[in-house]
């Protein structure tokens, strides 16, 4: 299966998915009790946080493909609606990869 193809999928049926991140193309699953933020900051990338519950908007992260599932309370309805970025500290994936601009 093609990128394009994971990005349009739903999440797997246990809640995990999948994260590109398109300067490496490195991928990782994140899994449902994890975080994105946690999965990247364990496999060695340093992404910026500060709160890490999704209020203060530091870790908002550009998605280039995938559906992002928002648990967040820093962007409105309507940038939520264009899933275009997520916090990677507590958003989700709706699709089975989400594809970031890391």
């Amino acid at each position: 299966m093609n990128t394009t193809d994971l990005t349009q999928t739903p999440i797997a049926a246990d809640g995990s998915f999948e994260v590109q991140l398109q300067k490496s193309g490195q991928i990782f699953q994140v899994g449902k009790e994890q975080s994105i933020l946690k999965v990247l900051q364990d496999a060695g990338h340093d992404v910026a946080f500060s709160c890490s519950e999704g209020i203060c908007g530091t870790c908002q992260t550009r998605v280039l493909a995938g559906k992002p599932d928002h648990w967040d309370m820093y962007l409105t309805p309507e940038e939520q609606e264009k899933g275009d970025c997520i916090m990677v500290c507590c958003s989700r994936s709706q699709t089975a990869r989400l594809v970031l601009d890391l």
